[in-house]
């Protein structure tokens, strides 16, 4: 499932105690270090090699923390492209409040560049992220998603095991949310 590779297969708050514990740990590193500084400025030289040794731990810490986060930032954002602009309950459920936010923000900050670019009716960089063979494609609807409007003003009742012939990129987002999925003949 998609929560477990945001979260590594941890809920998001215990996703969030390893940072904690590296935190604290760069904390007390951090406090022994200072003691230790004052004394090696009293003249312990012997000290200086072990003061060393814990600002390079320091470093280190720092550095796998922003690389951890980093990596849930890009994962969150593929989300975006995966899922579209709803994130289903089950994946919000494993993400932290300020992920959320992060993705919202991402979400909307995409939506304004989308509608710059492209006209009047802005262009959907989330349609056909791979190129279509066909403009149209046979779906099959795995649960009742209701009225559904195509381009040319017709409407399409999807219900759930019901088959229908429709174009391509208005599909798209309805199979990566599960609601439909493609027949290949």
């Amino acid at each position: 499932m998609k929560a477990y590779i945001i979260t590594g297969g941890k809920r998001a708050d215990s996703g969030k105690r390893v940072p904690i514990a590296a935190l604290e740990e760069m904390r007390t590193l951090y406090e022994r270090n200072q003691a230790d500084v004052s004394e090696a400025k009293s003249g312990r030289t012997d000290l200086i090699f072990l003061i060393r040794f814990r600002h390079c731990c320091l470093l280190r810490n720092q550095r796998c923390i922003v690389a951890y986060l980093y990596d849930r930032l890009l994962r969150i954002r593929a989300l975006r492209w995966e899922y579209g602009s709803v994130l289903p309950n089950a994946i919000q459920f494993h993400m932290a409040a300020e992920e959320v936010e992060w993705f919202n923000r991402y979400k909307k900050s995409l939506a304004t560049y989308m509608r710059s670019v492209g006209g009047e009716e802005g262009l959907d960089l989330t349609q056909d992220i791979k190129p279509p063979k066909s403009l149209y494609i046979e779906v099959r609807c795995l649960r009742d998603y209701g009225e559904f409007e195509i381009d040319d003003g017709t409407t399409v009742l999807l219900k759930k095991n019901s088959q229908h012939f429709l174009p391509r990129w208005k599909c798209e987002q309805l199979i990566r949310q599960g609601v439909l999925e493609h027949i290949l003949s």
